[in-house]
């Protein structure tokens, strides 16, 4: 029989684990009728025009016309059935338990920085943010000088910059100044340096202000245009602060401190079934440990919104998870865009037709664990357990935003692989080996194992140690790459 997985019983397709040539045996009898790639789906039963198709034991879609038996199920014939806002009932679901490998999570313990706020961090970095993108260049050339001056006293010196902070107006300019307040007070920042231009819509003082929760020892700032030598004032600053973050030990810190971001970035028709589960199991255990799972993407929840909400911790979490929906439908809708404008051209190569497929992989990240939580852009988490976080699917701007909310731990599921790094530790996990292959430089692990016969539990096992070694120091494949930035979601008008 050829190897196809039926992930449920209530499915009327099974993905091809590796490619289907024309009259190969597929489960429950049905034939293969042509040759399918890899990833993709293949009809089990005959499904007619209009039906509703099911994968995951969700439906995924419908029939745009009749659907032989052992016939390839895609975008030819398999359309989205999203339209736009929806009403929802409050149906809390059964309390699934945790996935197995949370257990593996049960006395774990990495080597973390303890700040004075009782926050915890994996890295002691410097990082010079900037208040506007003029002064992007000036913040990367003082970041460079001053990680060679100061190498080996801190993690490294860092530069995150950005394009905008000036003709932005309300909102928009508000978000920004969140932004770099939130990134100024992460705990994987030793220290932080602003740098503003002196101009700027956004400026230096508006947006210290706004943000209370950064540590005063730790946070130096000024205008390039009050400094005679800007390069040198920021050297200085810098090494300020470097006389600090050197101070600080590393010490053994439980599980429950890790704040782990969850992200898709590229997703093929094995993400469902290979690194989103995995991760999955990984948020179960940091979760069940008392630490914080963050997942973002609100787009990409789409169709599978409601296997959240029915994990709502209560009634107002609930509220807050249909608020954040409807609000990034509306989004598109003013903008004269269909929610449904997903998947990508990658995405549908790998085999995900529509965009309720691609979520239903997607939320698996998230694992068993209740919803806790709702964060808008730029807010901090505040309670553990698994939170959702408003930002888009774009891969820089989504990481960013879990890095402002607190990600100490970033696990970026992968099918067709990307060099980005951002500014929290990156692990990239693949979701299928020639990926894992082609790529090594970019990929820190083989999720791919799972689709050729590995337990997914003992994959998390060995996961779960790449995570623990991670916040305890050891560089991941984009820190070695030296693949670190940001991008902000610009909303507004530009004057």
């Amino acid at each position: 029989m050829a190897p196809v997985l039926k992930i449920d019983p209530r499915d009327d397709v099974a993905v091809a684990l590796t490619p289907l040539m024309a009259g190969d045996a597929l489960v429950g009898g049905a034939v293969a009728g042509q040759d399918i790639p890899a990833g993709h789906k293949v009809a089990l039963r005959a499904i007619a025009k209009g039906e509703a198709v099911r994968k995951y034991g969700w439906p995924i879609g419908h029939a745009t016309a009749d659907i032989a038996a052992g016939e390839h199920v895609h975008s030819h014939n398999l359309a989205t059935s999203l339209t736009g806002l929806e009403d929802y009932a409050y149906v809390p679901a059964a309390t699934a338990p945790p996935h197995a490998a949370a257990e593996a999570g049960s006395g774990a313990t990495f080597q973390g920085y303890r700040r004075r706020n009782g926050r915890v961090s994996t890295r002691n970095e410097i990082w010079i943010l900037c208040t506007v993108g003029c002064v992007a260049r000036t913040a990367q050339k003082i970041a460079a000088a001053a990680d060679r001056r100061f190498k080996g006293r801190v993690d490294g010196v860092h530069a995150f910059t950005h394009p905008f902070g000036c003709s932005q107006l309300g909102g928009d300019l508000a978000a920004t100044r969140t932004m770099i307040g939130a990134l100024a007070a992460h705990p994987n920042a030793g220290g932080a340096l602003i740098l503003g231009l002196g101009c700027e819509s956004n400026q230096l003082d508006a947006l210290l202000a706004a943000a209370p929760h950064i540590d005063p020892e730790r946070l130096r700032a000024f205008t390039a245009q009050s400094a005679e030598d800007e390069v040198e004032a920021g050297l200085a600053a810098v090494e300020a602060l470097v006389a600090v973050a050197e101070r600080d030990r590393r010490e053994p810190c439980p599980l429950s401190d890790l704040v782990v971001g969850l992200k898709c970035g590229g997703s093929d028709g094995f993400s469902g079934l290979t690194a989103n589960p995995l991760v999955g199991r990984i948020a179960d255990a940091v979760t069940e440990a008392g630490g914080t799972a963050i997942l973002t993407e609100i787009p990409e929840i789409f169709g599978a919104e409601r296997l959240l909400m029915g994990r709502a911790a209560d009634r107002a979490v609930f509220d807050d998870i249909v608020g954040v929906v409807n609000d990034f439908k509306s989004y598109f809708l003013s903008h004269g865009e269909p929610v449904s404008e997903n998947p990508s051209p990658g995405n549908i190569e790998g085999g995900v037709t529509t965009l309720e497929e691609k979520s239903l992989g997607a939320v698996q990240k998230a694992g068993r664990g209740p919803v806790t939580q709702v964060l808008r852009y730029g807010d901090r988490t505040e309670r553990h357990g698994v939170v959702l976080l408003e930002a888009p699917g774009n891969d820089a701007v989504s990481s960013t935003a879990l890095t402002a909310a607190g990600a100490t731990v970033i696990l970026f599921t992968t099918g067709r692989g990307t060099p980005l790094g951002f500014p929290a530790p990156t692990l990239k996990l693949a979701t299928n080996s020639g990926l894992a292959q082609r790529k090594p430089h970019w990929i820190d692990f083989d999720a791919g194992r799972i689709a050729a016969g590995q337990d997914l539990d003992a994959a998390a096992g060995a996961l779960l140690a790449l995570v623990l070694a991670t916040a305890s120091g050891q560089a991941t494949r984009a820190e070695d790459n030296d693949e670190r930035e940001i991008a902000l979601w610009k909303r507004g008008v530009t004057l």
